[in-house]
């Protein structure tokens, strides 16, 4: 790990996590909202039964409906607590999730440090859409949603986060820069981008499609899934509360990681988000 956090600092943005998603998880069961952990998450509910014990983030999964039904009643039971913060709350917001900010706080990474955005402690929520039943036509679909979500994270940040090393990753910052820098000069929009992108993030909404998808992944489709192995949903122990979780876990996390996802990586394989500030506002 190139960036480590100290024990202390790391278990208390973990307890700060857990209190927020132990409220989450109460607002979702009031509005009977049903979600499920995704992402590397999913490893730490099989593997530890909590977090992945270098890990900073809690990644949530929903169905398009109940993501966008959370967001409706999020503010109105939590709106002095937390935020809701995304491409449609605030359109300096770079990125295609949604994050439910613990307001009062600040968890500022490198690479977002220029944007002035309300960047606290954060749950991660990703909206999983339906694609197409048809092979080619689904690979289209995540491949285009794909495209335009990382263009528009182009046109608001020079200097992303990457896993390359070596020559690849400067190759990689060099096009970055250049890219970013003309999209400026040529005043393009992100918005222009972000409807380019939901354009085919919702192409297949109204049909009654068998998987769903995620399709902002560093490559496209790294997180497709059937419902029939995702709903329902179940509640399983997480630390010290509970989190939802894919009826089919494991399926998903053979397809996301491989095989041997109970096996510690190595330590140069271990990622976490060592912020460049962090505030803990009233929690210190």
């Amino acid at each position: 790990m190139t960036n480590v956090y100290d024990p202390e600092t790391l278990a208390k943005i973990q307890a700060v996590e857990l209190e927020m998603l132990n409220d989450f998880d109460a607002l979702c069961e009031k509005h009977g909202i049903q979600y499920y952990a995704v992402g590397g998450t999913t490893i730490g509910c099989v593997r530890h039964k909590g977090f992945i014990p270098w890990d900073d983030d809690i990644d949530i999964g929903m169905m398009r409906d109940d993501y966008e039904k959370f967001l409706s009643v999020a503010n109105t039971e939590y709106g002095n607590k937390y935020s809701v913060l995304n491409f449609e709350s605030d359109n300096t917001y770079p990125l295609m999730t949604t994050r439910w900010v613990k307001n009062g706080t600040v968890f500022l990474e490198e690479s977002l440090k220029h944007l002035n955005c309300n960047f606290g402690i954060f749950l991660d929520l990703y909206a999983f859409d339906n694609v197409s039943d048809d092979d080619k036509k689904m690979k289209k679909q995540c491949f285009w949603a794909w495209f335009w979500g990382k263009w528009m994270i182009l046109r608001s940040v020079n200097d992303p986060v990457l896993y390359q090393t070596g020559f690849k990753a400067k190759l990689i910052r060099f096009v970055v820069k250049i890219g970013n820098g003309l999209l400026r000069l040529f005043h393009v929009s992100p918005k222009f981008f972000y409807k380019k992108a939901m354009k085919h993030v919702l192409k297949y909404r109204n049909e009654p499609t068998k998987r769903v998808a995620y399709m902002f992944d560093p490559k496209p489709g790294m997180s497709i899934m059937c419902k029939e192995d995702v709903l329902p949903t179940i509640k399983v122990p997480y630390e010290n509360t509970v989190i939802g979780q894919q009826k089919n876990v494991e399926k998903y996390i053979r397809f996301r990681f491989g095989d041997d996802f109970m096996t510690l990586p190595p330590e140069e394989k271990r990622h976490n988000h060592v912020p460049y500030k962090l505030d803990f506002g009233d929690d210190k």
